[in-house]
């Protein structure tokens, strides 16, 4: 039991290291633009088509766990866990190397003239909203995420269940929105 305790310290200082760690490099990292480097405009499709898979995924996840596979449901959510590392990767690749994508901007100017406000009028809220919330819960769901995985891990299934009822939800809203946001900020890409 005691290996257990020392363990379960160990991975939630981890948490906590991480849980900062990664939104502040990304933070950072989009600050940097990589000199040289032409613009990766083939990266947003794959990183909403992995938000997609991701989403998917979850929920494939949760009926294979209610079906009692705990096998499956475990290499499917190690998948899913994976699947965000190369998000995070490709999404930070893709915005070291372009510029930020403004919303309603037709002739992408890197302006969003009065016109163009026109145009969007009030559905910019609508996307303001989606990206605010999906930013900030991605922040949020990354130490759900851990300690959720943490604590299957040191066999606390009970725990675990309880704190993956509030995970789900979070990152499947996450993963869902992701793939929202790509196809509502689509048509303002440069080619």
């Amino acid at each position: 039991m005691e290996a257990i305790e020392k363990k379960e310290k160990l991975y939630n200082r981890w948490i906590i290291i991480l849980s900062i760690a990664i939104p502040v490099a990304v933070a950072l990292l989009f600050t940097v633009r990589i000199p040289g480097v032409a613009r990766l405009g083939f990266l947003p499709p794959i990183y909403a088509a992995i938000n997609g898979l991701t989403a998917v995924l979850l929920i494939f996840a949760v009926i294979q766990i209610k079906k009692g596979n705990r096998i499956a449901h475990e290499k499917i959510m190690k998948t899913c866990i994976g699947l965000s590392v190369v998000f995070l990767v490709l999404y930070v690749v893709y915005h070291a190397t372009s510029d930020s994508t403004m919303f309603g901007d037709t002739n992408l100017d890197g302006v969003l003239s009065d016109a163009e406000n026109a145009s969007i009028g009030s559905f910019k809220y609508l996307y303001y909203f989606i990206l605010i919330s999906h930013i900030l819960l991605s922040i949020g769901v990354i130490p759900f995420v851990l300690v959720t995985y943490v604590r299957a891990t040191l066999g606390k299934f009970k725990l675990h269940r309880k704190i993956a009822r509030i995970t789900f939800p979070i990152w499947l809203y996450v993963a869902v929105t992701g793939v929202v946001v790509y196809f509502m900020i689509f048509p303002y890409y440069p080619a």
